[in-house]
């Protein structure tokens, strides 16, 4: 049966067996070394190592002490013990109970009771339970056998917390398969579909060392697998303040009770419960309400004008920056000078000196959050917020975000921000959140916007392209000196409010960690050709987790996902990052195209104006500038404004002495710049002005030819 498709799989993997078989038939009667023998045989013969044991699995502890004798150490445990005593319900006998869940239910807690502390000390150990169907929905004449069964899964749930520290994982599978068990109830030719060889497979791998698999339920049978999950309905809050609790306000909210629409799928204790201190929150703060609940925090009153929301402005922020604040995103979205492509968004020093395009969030970020605790009937709490942007980065300073609409998912309210950046009048930036209050939807509102930004899946194909990275232990305490403050991401008991058992990161830093992957592997770290990036945050991650981004390239259209390693969960889905073409190059065949190149005109005239009040400009300013001047990509010309030396002087070609700031820009970028068309700091944020040296001097020149060069 099971057990020996087990034994044979692992041992041909290598495993060292012990094959554990009472010898008894299928109602536990009896008892043989047979059965046990045979298999070790199988495996002996094969060339595998295995030894049996013929003990009871009430008497766990000698069948850990076989594994320890024989091989030193025990790694997994598989309760796949079992016998029947089906009878109808009244037809049960308290024998008939008792021996079911004393084999079942309470030999599984013995065997791994005996192996748990053995597991614990090695830091591993790989624990299976065996359900059944009938345990999960039940069957006629099994009432003793059900119970036992879902009581396994109980047991395996709880063990998966509790291992989870020690690296011991516990799972539980629902096979259907033939065995003894199943033999006199299934059709022979049943017996014979459903080989347990199709279940072995499954076993192996939740045991395998990589597998993080922990706290799950499988069916499996006839070469098929799934997962399942508990579903809960919204529910509904039937009473009100100060007011009882009547039969009669469950029935006239039974419908709604029992209405799976839009359904949550709690995975822990804490968001099972967290919905009963939020409708009593609720209960509390609406005083006599019926109000569609999860686990919420935030609320929208049915009564909300609609219109005084939708178009409103939040708020206007202004971020002041210096090379600073795109390093530490840089480093916050886990760049390292370990890597050298990764040297110019480090080092303002660098002659690539640039910018990393999602950057362009962090501007935006403050405006967003400023103003929605005052929008008209919401009453939100920000430690229950899901976000989901589309950002077209440009450059920074100034940030408006607008309410463009608020949509009503039932079991929370979508809110929906436009935030616009400015330097000075020129938009450089656009942002695009999605912003999920848990809890707050059932207002009768729409469900959908034309104005949100669609999200986009990958093709069904391997990806083209896949990054690991591992983010640390402090990986969210580094990125908040960016700006999110949230405490959610740093202070384990605000994690707790908002039903997280440890501090989360920021999706922004998985976000970031995602763009700059896709910026390498198909843009060649050019943050010119990073058009627009668009994400959905499906889960969180957690501080020491290792991200795998996922990239398929459909056309200028690069779509991935992030996958959590450790869990095997999507945390970012329907994201895509639209790519500019590469430029075509010159070949080396063909001459720099140097010919009118108009920046020439301009150093000149700044050249006069040195001419007439270089002293001046000497005392203010202190220093040498570089020009290189690109045309096609490739240099086509240099220009020197030394503002250091003698009266100054500007001159074509390379700094005679040292130079204090090097700027290499396009001749067309650098005229668009001196015509005002786009301001320097846009510019420089969007790559197209690359600064090398001290990058602080070049306010001071901005400064200087702004009033006497009317640039």
């Amino acid at each position: 049966g099971l057990g020996r498709a087990y034994a044979l799989a692992f041992a041909e993997r290598g495993a060292s067996v012990v094959v554990n078989d009472l010898g008894g038939d299928f109602k536990g009667y009896g008892k043989s070394s047979s059965a046990a023998d045979k298999v070790v045989d199988e495996i002996r013969a094969k060339g595998g190592k295995a030894v049996p044991n013929y003990d009871s699995v009430e008497d766990g502890e000698k069948l850990v002490k076989t594994a320890l004798e024989a091989f030193g150490r025990i790694d997994i445990v598989i309760n796949n013990a079992g016998i029947l005593r089906d009878r109808s319900f009244v037809r049960i006998s308290d024998e008939d109970w008792d021996i079911i869940h004393r084999i079942h239910l309470r030999g599984s807690f013995l065997v791994t009771r005996a192996a748990w502390n053995h597991m614990k000390n090695q830091k591993f150990g790989r624990i299976i339970m065996t359900s059944s169907a009938a345990g999960i929905y039940g069957n006629f004449g099994q009432a003793n056998y059900s119970a036992a069964k879902l009581g396994l899964l109980g047991l395996s749930n709880t063990i998966a917390i509790e291992g989870r520290k020690y690296n011991i994982h516990c799972n539980t599978i629902a096979p259907t398969a033939g065995s003894r068990l199943t033999q006199t109830v299934m059709p022979q030719d049943l017996v014979d579909a459903f080989k347990p060889e199709y279940v072995a497979p499954l076993v192996v791998w939740l045991c395998h060392e990589s597998c993080m698999e922990n706290g799950s339920l499988f069916e499996v049978g006839a070469g098929w697998i799934g997962k399942l999950r508990w579903e809960r309905s919204l529910g509904a809050i039937v009473r009100g303040k100060n007011q009882p609790m009547t039969p009669e306000a469950v029935r006239e909210k039974w419908e709604k009770v029992c209405d799976f629409d839009n359904a949550s799928k709690p995975r822990t204790i804490q968001e099972s419960i967290s919905v009963l201190s939020d409708a009593l929150s609720q209960i509390e703060s609406q005083g006599n309400i019926s109000m569609n609940s999860t686990s919420s925090g935030s609320v929208v009153s049915p009564s909300v004008d609609m219109a005084s929301i939708v178009g409103r402005k939040l708020s206007t922020s202004v971020y002041t920056y210096t090379h600073l604040e795109p390093i530490l995103y840089a480093l916050g979205v886990g760049m390292s000078t370990k890597d050298p492509d990764h040297l110019k968004f480090l080092f303002e020093g660098s002659e690539d000196f640039c910018c990393l395009p999602s950057f362009g969030v962090i501007p935006a970020q403050t405006s967003m959050f400023n103003g929605i605790p005052s929008l008209p009937g919401l009453n939100i709490d920000l430690a229950k917020v899901w976000k989901s942007k589309i950002l077209h980065f440009v450059g920074k300073l100034t940030s408006v975000a607008t309410v463009a609409d608020i949509l009503d998912k039932g079991s929370g309210a979508v809110l929906l921000l436009d935030v616009n950046t400015y330097c000075e009048d020129n938009l450089v930036c656009y942002n695009q959140f999605s912003l999920f209050f848990v809890g707050a939807g059932g207002f009768g509102g729409k469900r959908t916007s034309e104005k949100a930004k669609a999200a986009a899946y990958p093709p069904s194909r391997p990806p083209d392209a896949v990054a690991s990275d591992v983010t640390t232990a402090d990986q969210a305490a580094l990125y908040r000196l960016s700006g999110d403050w949230n405490p959610l991401h740093v202070d384990p008991s605000f994690a707790a409010l908002g039903g997280f058992k440890t501090p989360i990161l920021h999706g922004l830093c998985t976000f970031g960690f995602a763009a700059r992957n896709v910026l390498k592997h198909f843009a060649n770290n050019d943050v010119k050709r990073f058009k627009a990036i668009k994400v959905r945050f499906v889960k969180p991650v957690f501080p020491g987790q290792t991200l795998q981004t996922e990239m398929w390239k459909e056309g200028n259209r690069v779509l991935f996902q992030i996958r959590v390693k450790d869990t095997g969960e999507i945390a970012i889905a329907g994201a895509y990052v639209d790519i500019v073409p590469a430029s075509d190059k010159p070949t080396a065949q063909e001459p720099l195209k140097t010919a009118g190149i108009q920046s020439d005109l301009v150093f000149e005239e700044i050249g006069r104006r040195v001419k007439q009040m270089g002293s001046e400009l000497v005392k203010k300013v202190n220093a040498v500038f570089q020009w290189n001047i690109t045309k096609d990509g490739e240099t086509a010309m240099q220009w020197t404004i030394d503002l250091k030396n003698g009266s100054g002087a500007v001159y074509k070609g390379t700094a005679r002495t040292s130079a204090d700031t090097t700027f290499t820009v396009s001749d067309e970028d650098f005229m668009d710049v001196v015509l005002q068309k786009i301001q320097p700091q846009q510019a420089f944020f969007s790559g197209k002005l690359k600064v090398k040296g001290n990058i602080m001097l070049s306010q001071k020149l901005e400064m200087i030819l702004k009033d006497y060069a009317k640039l």
